[in-house]
Formats: C-alpha cells, sequence, structure tokens
C-alpha cells in the first residue's frame, strides 16, 4: 500500500543498529527525507574525511543514478532507495556486487533472480539495482554500496526492461519492512565477503543466476551462450569459437529472450 506523504515512515532504525552494534559498535543509521544522491552524499563525505560505518537511506532521490550513469527515480514509500558505507580492507573486488546481489535476494523472497552484474530480477522484470563505488582514503579503502528496490508498482515508460514490485511477491511489504530484511544481513555479507571472496557464494549464486543458459549479448559485441559465472564472478560466456571471461562491470549484458517463466529454487545453506 502507497504512504500517504504526511504519514510518517517507521523506519527500523533502531531495530538495525542494535543487530549491527555487537559487530560495528561506531556504526549509526541515518534516514533523511530528500537527497540528491544517497551514493552521491556518502562519497562527498568519504572525500571530507567522514569514513565512518554508515547506513544512509533517502526516502527521497532527486537525482538517483544507477550503473553507466543510468537514472534510477525513486519516489517516497513507493521506491527503497539507501547506501551503506564501510571502510572495508579488501584485497580484490572481484564479485562485490554479485554478494550484495545475493545477499539482497536470499533475504527479500526465494523467486529473485540475479543478474550478473548488478541487477535484481523476478519473472523477467527488474526488482532493483546495486551500484557500488569506491573512494582511497589513504591506506584504507571505503566502499559505498548503493541499492534500489520497487516496493510498488512503477511507470515503465522508456525502460527497456519492466519494472517488478516487490509488493506484489510480498503483500504485507513496504519500504520499512523491506530495510529491514535487508539491511543488517547485507552488512555482515559484506564482512565476510571482505574476508573469503566470492568463491564460497559462487553455487548459492548459480541458483539464482537468470542468465544462465541463455543466449546474450553484450555491449562490447560478445555474443554466445551464458555459462554461469566462476569463482572471480566473471561471466562466462560460450561464443562459436571460445569461452570468453567478461570482467568489467561497464559492459552491459542482455538475454536475447527473457527467462520469465524460471523457477528459481529455494537457497539452502547460508
Amino acid at each position: 500500500m502507497a504512504i500517504a506523504l504526511q504519514d510518517p515512515i517507521p523506519w527500523p532504525s533502531e531495530a538495525i543498529w542494535e543487530a549491527v552494534y555487537p559487530t560495528l559498535p561506531n556504526f549509526s543509521v541515518e534516514v533523511l527525507a530528500e537527497l540528491d544522491s544517497s551514493n552521491t552524499e556518502l562519497m562527498r563525505r568519504a572525500r571530507s574525511g567522514q569514513t565512518d560505518p554508515v547506513l544512509l537511506v533517502a526516502e527521497t532521490q532527486s537525482a538517483g543514478r544507477g550503473r553507466l550513469g543510468r537514472e534510477w527515480v525513486s519516489t517516497r514509500g513507493d521506491s527503497l532507495t539507501f547506501s551503506l558505507g564501510l571502510p572495508l580492507p579488501v584485497k580484490d573486488w572481484s564479485g562485490l556486487s554479485l554478494a550484495v546481489g545475493l545477499s539482497l535476494a536470499e533475504s527479500l523472497h526465494p523467486q529473485v533472480g540475479l543478474k550478473w552484474p548488478n541487477d535484481l530480477w523476478i519473472k523477467g522484470c527488474k526488482l532493483g539495482g546495486i551500484l557500488i563505488e569506491a573512494a582511497s582514503t589513504g591506506s584504507r579503502s571505503y566502499v559505498v554500496i548503493g541499492v534500489g528496490l520497487n516496493i510498488n508498482p512503477q511507470a515503465d515508460a522508456g525502460l527497456r526492461t519492466p519494472p517488478a514490485a516487490l509488493i506484489d511477491w510480498l503483500p504485507d511489504i513496504d519500504a520499512a519492512k523491506a530495510l529491514r530484511l535487508v539491511a543488517a544481513p547485507l552488512l555482515f555479507a559484506v564482512q565476510r565477503f571482505a574476508q573469503e571472496g566470492f568463491a564460497p557464494l559462487q553455487s548459492r549464486f548459480h541458483a539464482r543466476d537468470v542468465l544462465c543458459g541463455l543466449a546474450v549479448q553484450t555491449s562490447d559485441g560478445v555474443e554466445g551462450v551464458a555459462l554461469g559465472v566462476d569463482p572471480t564472478g566473471a561471466l562466462q560466456i560460450q561464443t562459436a569459437s571460445a569461452r570468453v571471461r567478461i570482467l568489467s562491470s561497464e559492459v552491459s549484458v542482455r538475454p536475447a529472450e527473457l527467462k520469465e517463466n524460471k523457477d528459481i529454487p529455494e537457497p539452502k545453506g547460508n
């Protein structure tokens, strides 16, 4: 149900902080009524030396953005938009967006699938997206993980992929409840990734991979059949002559046909 503008959104800030505090005592949760972009704001802060771990929620974004500079429309209550900023000692960033997507999908619904490298899909429609940026702060790296999820139905004019709405799959969901589902598990997943990398997550990603087995084409001209991801998170494509690994997140991958009727099995284990 859409939230009226005058109604306060009951964000679960305290509950999220309590869950995270034992691991990160200096962690904070911040909610702002409007921002240009939660990612842009945390990157501004990082460049000015503010690098404490923080979850920043923007009820409305006036200049939200996704990967490759694409606009991400965000309206109050109809979308959930937030960014997680963390000082993160990661040796290899390969697969981080996949680890983030996997955590979100497993927290939300068994039917949420993952489209390499950073989209959440459900039955051929886009439910959400991820934008990861990093700022160097001396000897440390500060990662900003931006997440946008469609809670209520969105206008699809001009979109290449029709939007999905989480409320169609979880009838009692709203932006605040969705945040409570995903926030703490996401932070813990990122911390595990920093220690273990993507390899331990490969099979769980495969269970939700909406591209695997499909004919695909990339924005830089590679055509073939998607074979899933390797232990580093690289997308593997079998072309007519060779197996190609796609590493760059700046490459866009499109299926020749949407896997609209794929049933995604319930993941086993954590």
